[in-house]
C-alpha cells in the first residue's frame, strides 16, 4: 500500500482510507463509479489491502469449503492441508498455461490476486515487462495495483463499472474477478464505502 501511496502523492502511511482512495481515482483517471468497483474488488481480494500474495496454508476443513470438487473429504485433504507449495500445484498446475509443478509459482499475486501463467504473460507483454516471467513475485511487490488496472481494462470490466454502483453491477464483477461469488457481502460492503467517499 505505501508503494501506491507515494505513487499517486497522498501521505505513505500503508493505511487505505477516503484520501487514499481519492487519491488513486485521480491519479488514474477514474470515474467516481470505476474507481469504487476497482478499489473494492481489490480490497476484498487483498484482506482490505493487507496481502499481494495468496497464502494457500489451508487446513483441511479450508480446503473442502473452497474447493468441494477437489477436495470432498478429509482423507482427499492428505499432503495438502498446510503444505501451501503442494497445495498450490494441485489447485492450479496443468491449467490456466500452468505446467503440473507451475501451480506454486504463478500463484494468485496482485491486489486483486491474477493467478496462472496465462494471466502473467500477458501482464508481462501488454505492460513490456519481460522481466516478470522470471520473477513473478514483481506482480506482489511493484506491480500490486497496476495489475488490477489492467485485469479490469482486459476483462473489460470498467464497461460493466459504468453502469452504476449497485447491487446488480457488483455481483456482475464479482462472478468475472472471482468466477463465483465468493465475498459478496464484503465485495459490495467495500464497494459501496468506497463509493460514499468519493462522492463525499
Amino acid at each position: 500500500m505505501k508503494k501506491l501511496q507515494e505513487k499517486v502523492g497522498v501521505g505513505a502511511d500503508g493505511h487505505f482510507g477516503k484520501n487514499t482512495a481519492r487519491a488513486i481515482a485521480k491519479h488514474y483517471e477514474l470515474s467516481n463509479e470505476r474507481a469504487a468497483h476497482l478499489m473494492g474488488q481489490a480490497s476484498h481480494e487483498s484482506g482490505h489491502w493487507k496481502h499481494t500474495r495468496e497464502n494457500l496454508n489451508y487446513s483441511a476443513e479450508s480446503m473442502m469449503r473452497v474447493w468441494p470438487s477437489r477436495f470432498p473429504d478429509l482423507a482427499s485433504c492428505e499432503g495438502y492441508s498446510r503444505n501451501p507449495s503442494a497445495l498450490a500445484d494441485k489447485v492450479y498446475g496443468g491449467r490456466m498455461g500452468n505446467s503440473p509443478t507451475e501451480g506454486k509459482v504463478f500463484l494468485g499475486r496482485g491486489f486483486l490476486m491474477i493467478t496462472g501463467k496465462n494471466n502473467y504473460r500477458a501482464f508481462s507483454s501488454d505492460m513490456g515487462l519481460p522481466d516478470i516471467m522470471t520473477d513473478p513475485d514483481l506482480l506482489a511487490t511493484d506491480y500490486a495495483f497496476d495489475t488490477a488496472l489492467w485485469f479490469f481494462n482486459k476483462n473489460k470490466l470498467f464497461d460493466i463499472a459504468d453502469d452504476g454502483v449497485n447491487d446488480e453491477t457488483i455481483l456482475k464483477i464479482t462472478r468475472r474477478v472471482n468466477g463465483g461469488t465468493h465475498g459478496i457481502v464484503d465485495r459490495t460492503g467495500e464497494t459501496n464505502k468506497i463509493y460514499e467517499w468519493l462522492n463525499a
